[in-house]
């Protein structure tokens, strides 16, 4: 059985950390549209959304020789990464892991026990883009969506049409490798796509000796139909496996070691995911009125092992469908845009673990969401929307959420947006029923947890758009948090309400430059507070930075770029006391270094190379979980 792959490749990479939606010189300096800004099925241009937005092009996930999508996701300003073998997290401006909602080509894909996604089983595609949306979208989209939306998109035929495969191997016994084949036959529009990562590991402990192996493996289509201009069907369809070893900590009672992460021998988690989506749009009223319907599902298992022994399980799926109706109005210069869509969506969980679990059976939660939403659109230049949304949950109480946005362009360059919302996100099924009997206990009084927030951003264009530079200030506030609490006298762990509030605000900024056709320089700094009653929260680095350096070759014969990605320190917990209360450590600050090159040899065909954490920083995300030191790797891509 091959286990997982710590896919290291992202490191250096050229094109941007992009920052907010700018266009890519890739695209001729259009800007890009935008599907997840809106439930309006017609898509969105960039610089007409009021929040904050970043788009990762699919010219910068080549250059920048993205593997896996959490690598590339340390570019995004305000995002924070937290990766062990077996579970990457995501936090978007402080707010939780499972508070973003992650989207696949239209698709839910969080594991419904969990609440969250695991950001180390999703390996890149070759033709890919990916749209980050910062700030509550619950209006939008739902439960989930507290601290944005990270939708990852496969391009279609049309859009990326051809051959395309890719080959690659280098340190830690590292092998990747990447198939695309995708067009246009008639009415017909296919993409068919596969992945595979594998890799021997490196050491996850301090001090250990034990290297943490990992593959992954994944195949995907994405098909649409056209039968009649106004008439457009879709399909996408795609299936993943991972396989990853990870440690465990010692809580053995005397251990020098307790509370720490340690070898564990046998120790591995095995992931199978399937996902579907069908959709149909007609347009009527000469193209004014859509109509949309879709219907998606994601099915989810997950098994752990230890001494290489079954020792639990989970099986976890969604059923949604969702309707949508938009209708456009006025003129050229003067347009609005009405929607209203409604979604039905419906989990369920079952316990697969032999034995010793809190509860056994399957449980199940429905939720039914209406969405009003308003687009207005003057002279290109001032963009203004509203949404509103309802909820009716099987288990909780009905909600409303909200969100307003706004921007205006002004003729010497500069664009002022701002954006408010609020957001809400519903128990996961192991908070509210509970985890393995006697570790932790569910609570099924739990409550939503609830936030607000806003945020105000300026965007200046400078030496007719060479240079751009923003800046953004946030802040939000969450209500009913939920956390584990170790009540005594046994300390068992339960999930409860926190009946104070957490305080994130903070600062986005970034600078982009591109100086003629061979230099690109990027650069972002993120200045964050995320407190829960004056206490700074975990895993949230308070400063983060990133610059890339990207030449290009005359005649696009090649290029290097070189990447820097700062994290501050930040606190963590540790469970050192004997009585599992957890205790604050700190984690140092870390700066790794990349730089990856191309060069190309045929009409076609490209040698491409790199080298990750290029001055072997030692570091770590999570308190004793050790990280890959440097690593080379090199491969050849190929177009026909």
């Amino acid at each position: 059985m091959t286990k997982l792959t710590q896919s290291v490749a992202v490191g250096a990479l050229l094109l941007p950390i992009a920052a907010t939606a700018q266009p890519s010189p890739d695209d001729g300096g259009a800007t890009p549209l935008i599907v997840t800004g809106t439930r309006a099925p017609d898509p969105v241009p960039a610089d007409q959304v009021g929040g904050s937005l970043t788009v990762i092009d699919p010219q910068a996930l080549v250059q920048r020789q993205a593997r896996e999508i959490s690598d590339i996701l340390r570019d995004v300003p305000g995002l924070a990464v937290s990766g062990i073998a077996g579970q990457t997290q995501v936090r978007i401006r402080g707010t939780e892991a499972n508070h973003t909602l992650v989207l696949i080509d239209g698709i839910e894909v969080s594991d419904p026990f969990f609440g969250e996604f695991d950001f180390g089983s999703l390996a890149i595609d070759q033709a890919a883009r990916i749209e980050v949306l910062r700030g509550q979208q619950s209006a939008l989209y739902g439960s989930d969506a507290i601290g944005g939306v990270i939708h990852y998109i496969t391009l279609s035929g049309s859009e990326a049409p051809g051959v395309q495969v890719r080959a690659e191997g280098g340190s830690f016994g590292t092998f990747n490798t990447a198939a695309r084949y995708a067009g246009v036959a008639g009415d017909f529009d296919y993409a068919l796509s596969a992945t595979y990562l594998g890799t021997d590991g490196t050491v996850g402990t301090r001090g250990g000796t034990r290297d943490l192996d990992k593959t992954s493996a994944a195949l995907s289509v994405n098909t649409r139909w056209t039968p009649a201009p106004n008439v457009r069907l879709r399909f996408v369809g795609r299936w993943s496996e991972t396989e990853s070893e990870f440690n465990n900590q010692d809580f053995l009672a005397g251990s020098p070691t307790f509370g720490f992460a340690v070898d564990s021998p046998g120790t591995y988690v095995e992931n199978e995911a399937i996902y579907a989506l069908v959709g149909g749009e007609v347009d009527l009223l000469d193209g004014r009125w859509t109509q949309a319907i879709t219907g998606q599902l994601a099915d989810i298992d997950r098994v752990g092992f230890s001494n290489d022994i079954e020792n639990s399980g989970n099986e976890g799926s969604r059923l949604k469908a969702s309707y949508v109706s938009s209708l456009r109005l006025g003129s050229e210069r003067v347009r609005h845009t009405i929607t209203f869509a409604g979604d039905w969506e419906r989990e369920r969980f079952r316990n697969t673990t032999p034995g010793g679990f809190a509860f056994t059976g399957r449980r199940q939660v429905r939720n039914f969401g209406l969405v009003a939403e308003y687009g207005l659109v003057v002279d290109e230049r001032l963009a203004i929307g509203a949404a509103i949304r309802w909820d009716d949950n099987s288990l909780f109480d009905d909600t409303t959420s909200y969100r307003v946005h706004g921007s205006y362009a002004f003729d010497f360059g500069l664009r002022a947006r701002a954006a408010a919302g609020s957001g809400v996100k519903n128990p996961g099924f192991f908070e509210l029923f509970g985890f393995v009997d006697g570790r932790f206990i569910g609570n099924a009084a739990l409550q939503p947890e609830r936030s607000e927030g806003w945020e105000i951003g300026l965007e200046q264009e400078l030496a007719q758009g060479v240079v751009t530079i923003g800046a953004t200030y946030f802040e939000s506030t969450l209500d009913d948090e939920i956390f584990t609490d170790f009540p005594p006298p046994d300390f068992l762990a339960t999930p409860a309400n926190r009946t104070t509030e957490s305080r994130q605000h903070g600062v986005e900024t970034f600078v982009r430059a591109q100086l003629g056709p061979q230099w690109r320089i990027d650069a972002s700094y993120t200045r964050l507070s995320s407190r829960e009653n004056s206490v700074r929260e975990v895993r949230r680095p308070r400063n983060t930075a990133n610059m890339a350096i990207a030449w290009t070759a005359p005649e696009e014969r090649g290029g290097l770029t070189l990447v820097i990605r700062h994290s501050g320190s930040q606190t963590d917990n540790a469970f050192l006391d004997p009585s599992f209360v957890p205790t604050t450590v700190t984690l140092d600050a870390f700066t790794l270094v990349s730089l990856a090159g191309s060069l190309r040899i045929a009409e076609g065909v490209e040698l491409t190379g790199r080298i990750e954490n290029l001055f072997d920083e030692n570091y770590e995300q999570v308190f004793s979980f050790a990280n890959p030191g440097i690593g080379a790797f090199a491969g050849v891509r190929a177009r026909f």
